[in-house]
């Protein structure tokens, strides 16, 4: 590896993150990056996903609102 070591064979805390750092550029390298259509088309696919479970989850509130509050209020 060619990095620094100290008196017990290990290498030295500056010379670790060296080589992560090494490690890391090597590994981003590898990395298969979107193109700008892929990263539009998926960002879009989640802004309406998020806005549909938003809605869900707001109807849903409502709904048990109406009933847990409302109505077993009316029964007793």
């Amino acid at each position: 590896m060619g990095a620094e070591t100290l008196a017990g064979g290990r290498p030295g805390r500056i010379a670790r993150v060296f080589a992560f750092l090494q490690e890391v550029r090597a590994e981003i390298g590898k990395v298969t990056w979107p193109t700008w259509p892929e990263l539009k088309k998926a960002t879009s696919v989640i802004v309406v996903v998020v806005l549909v479970l938003g809605l869900a989850i707001g109807w849903l509130d409502v709904f048990l609102q109406f009933v847990l509050v409302k109505l077993v209020a009316r029964l007793f």
